[in-house]
């Protein structure tokens, strides 16, 4: 036994019942020195007097997956599918009680009990799939045989937590236990055991459920589309729904030995390293320096200048996180306003069942007020800034903001470009301000840009990240400058694209190619649904402040000009009809196009699709190298999480710095100075990209140097 499992019988009026505890905080993860506990209690229990064991979990948790200090390293016996068929196999039976979570090999080590019993606040789930992977130890052979295949396959690809009352319907439970002690539920469940003399029930035995689809290639090819649809190029769930099947037309020996052929597949799939990358990214992306030597302040109480379409987003996710907002607007007519953006976007969560009507009522009229006077925002802990993205409007703001925020409250400018410290400069207490840069639709999307100006406190920069977890989004901490991380990026790769355009490159070929990628959308698509009024205003806005761009842009600014915004307006470079949000080609945007084009007398030299990306991908490493060089960017994951979360890069490429590590940073810097030959303005390589090549080093070599 070790130190992470213990063991122990207790004498019951029903008879011996033997107790398995795991005790290796905070999660109980599989490691080795659970599997090894594991193993000599089941070998205890196997040689003992006990007629039935509970297995159960100490602290919080059953077993919420994998330790992932173990990741990248050799496993050391037993491997966990040693233990379940150990477990299994026993002639005694066993009852696993299920508490908090039990995911991944949790659920696995569940799985290979002979009766399972679940507290009705616990949740069980295989997420694998999001690591680039599949259950490794027959979990992808013992689920379908309790729940049938359809709801396996659901279960597995989606990663998703199922919640206990859920997973007894589908009979991955036998129990729900209405409290919330796992051990007396566990030995409830043992002592009917051992009344009514129960057998052992091995769950690799229970094959009516698979043997109902065996065969079925009509049910498979159906599951195979809708997968394949999903996962939008990701390989691991295709492989899960693979070994799924399996389980239907194989033996379950032979399904576990094809389920061990697909995982080591993915093992030594890209997929795999970038997914593993994102997720300790996931980890790291909070720890900066600002937590260290700061406290967050207290976030009782909030206010949100602006009812539009961020304002009215901003306030719904603080509503959500249990905040009392008020929303200031600048008149009457304006707060009702403000008031239906957000009673639109309640009444939309309770027609798509996320919460009823009594919640939905109670955050519209306890939670949330509207008012059109500025001093309304005398006790709020935080004000949040949320008007036109114009910095004298911004100013005008602050300077009143400064005059009835109460000492202490935390000033915060929700802009997407604009200078923070300018706008702090204004007021008396520039330690108090930060940008939060919210994302469009700000109650759905998880980014949240902490942008932390020079004068910026350590307390309301741990503030900025306090809310960010209050709200349950993704906080990423950036300096200042045009644009901060993402926008900044994301300008030059957009840059890019119309510069593709003007030298004959169709935008629909851009957008199918991004599409190929792994993008949800492509850059013409995006700029449809954002509106292209604001890219336009963008660049007016940059021309005044003495920008010129290569082209301009001059294509899109005629498309602006003549009224066609995207979506909202039913046109932009795609047709929306009837209100679709999915569009269709335009001739009339090529026509305008090739009209610029002739003006500036550029010969088209179209460009098929594997040219599109290298370039796209190299302009946005490039600006990313960029942005980590300047320290706008703390390390170069910071980039990965921040186009992950807040601008569609597919997760399952690990993030763009991930993967030009994967590609060769060699190649890229290659790719660069070939494109500078014709563009030296645009393509100059990034001193820090450069010096990274030369030292035969990678961008995670920045991020490894940053954790030590």
């Amino acid at each position: 036994m070790t130190e992470a499992v213990s063991y122990e019988v207790l004498s019951d009026e029903a008879g011996d019942i033997a107790v398995i505890s795991i005790d290796n905080p905070p999660v109980n993860a599989a490691s080795h020195a659970v599997r090894q506990g594991l193993a000599d209690a089941t070998e205890e229990f196997a040689n003992g007097p006990a007629r039935v064991a509970v297995l159960v979990g100490k602290g919080r948790t059953f077993i919420a997956g994998a330790d992932i200090r173990e990741f990248g390293k050799p496993m050391q016996e037993p491997g966990l599918g040693e233990v379940i068929d150990a477990i299994e196999n026993l002639d005694k039976p066993v009852v696993c009680a299920i508490h908090g979570t039990a995911l991944g090999g949790g659920l696995e080590t569940a799985l290979s009990c002979h009766y399972r019993v679940a507290v009705k606040s616990a949740r069980v789930g295989l997420p694998e799939v999001h690591l680039g992977l599949l259950p490794g130890a027959g979990g992808t052979q013992r689920l379908p045989r309790l729940t049938g295949i359809e709801a396996a396959a659901e279960i597995i690809t989606s990663g998703r937590h199922v919640p206990a009352p859920e997973a007894l319907t589908l009979g991955i439970v036998d129990a729900v236990d209405d409290g919330d002690d796992p051990l007396a539920a566990g030995m409830s469940f043992a002592r009917q055991v051992l009344s009514e003399n129960m057998p052992v029930r091995r769950t690799r035995a229970l094959d009516e459920k698979v043997q109902a689809a065996r065969g079925n290639q009509a049910l498979f090819d159906e599951l195979r589309a809708s997968v394949k649809k999903k996962a939008k190029g990701q390989l691991s769930p295709q492989l899960c729904l693979e070994a799924v099947i399996a389980s239907a037309e194989l033996p379950f020996a032979d399904g576990l030995k094809r389920e061990r052929e697909l995982f080591m597949e993915l093992m030594a799939s890209p997929q795999r390293e970038a997914l593993i990358h994102v997720f300790f990214a996931d980890r790291q992306v909070g720890k900066v320096p600002e937590l260290e030597n700061g406290t967050p302040r207290p976030l009782n109480q909030a206010a949100v200048i602006g009812g539009g379409t961020m304002g009215s987003g901003i306030t719904v996710s603080m509503l959500f996180a249990g905040m009392p907002v008020t929303m200031i607007e600048r008149d009457e007519e304006s707060a009702a306003r403000g008031r239906q953006n957000v009673e639109r976007i309640l009444d939309d969560g309770v027609r798509r069942g996320k919460f009823d009507q009594a919640h939905r009522d109670r955050l519209a009229n306890e939670l949330y007020s509207v008012s059109s006077d500025i001093a309304s925002l005398s006790q709020a802990d935080i004000v949040i800034e949320a008007a036109f993205e114009n910095m004298d409007v911004k100013k005008d703001l602050f300077r009143q903001i400064d005059q009835h925020a109460k000492q202490g409250a935390v000033l915060a400018s929700n802009t997407s470009y604009l200078n923070i410290n300018e706008i702090a400069s204004v007021t008396g207490r520039p330690r108090d301000v930060l940008g939060l840069h919210f994302f469009s639709p700000a109650h759905v999307m998880r980014l949240l840009e902490i942008v932390v100006a020079d004068r910026t406190d350590p307390d309301v920069a741990a503030t900025g990240f306090a809310l960010a977890k209050k709200l349950k989004k993704v906080g990423v901490r950036a300096g200042v400058c045009d644009g901060f991380i993402g926008n900044r990026i994301l300008e030059r790769y957009l840059s890019q694209a119309a510069y593709m355009v003007e030298d004959g490159t169709s935008p629909y070929d851009i957008d199918k190619a991004v599409l190929k990628f792994g993008y949800p959308m492509g850059p013409n698509q995006m700029g449809d649904l954002a509106g292209l009024d604001i890219g336009y205003a963008n660049r007016k806005r940059k021309r005044e402040e003495g920008w010129q761009g290569r082209y301009a842009a001059d294509y899109m600014d005629r498309l602006a000009e003549l009224g066609r915004h995207g979506q909202k307006t039913g046109r932009g470079f795609y047709i929306y009809e009837n209100g679709s949000r999915v569009g269709t080609p335009d001739p009339e945007v090529l026509e305008i196009i090739d009209q610029v084009r002739s003006e500036k007398g550029i010969t088209p030299k179209p460009l098929d699709e594997e040219a599109i990306m290298r370039r796209y991908m190299a302009a946005m490493i490039n600006e990313g190298a960029r942005v980590v060089e300047e320290g706008i960017a703390l390390r170069p994951l910071d980039v990965d999480i921040t186009m992950l979360y807040g601008y569609g890069f597919p997760r399952w490429r690990g993030g763009p710095l991930k993967y030009a590590d994967m590609i060769g940073l060699d190649k890229v810097l290659a790719d660069i100075r070939e494109f500078e030959k014709d563009d030296p303005e645009f393509w100059k390589p990034a001193k820090l990209l450069v010096d990274l090549v030369e030292r035969g080093e990678n961008f995670d070599s920045l991020n490894k140097s940053a954790k030590s």
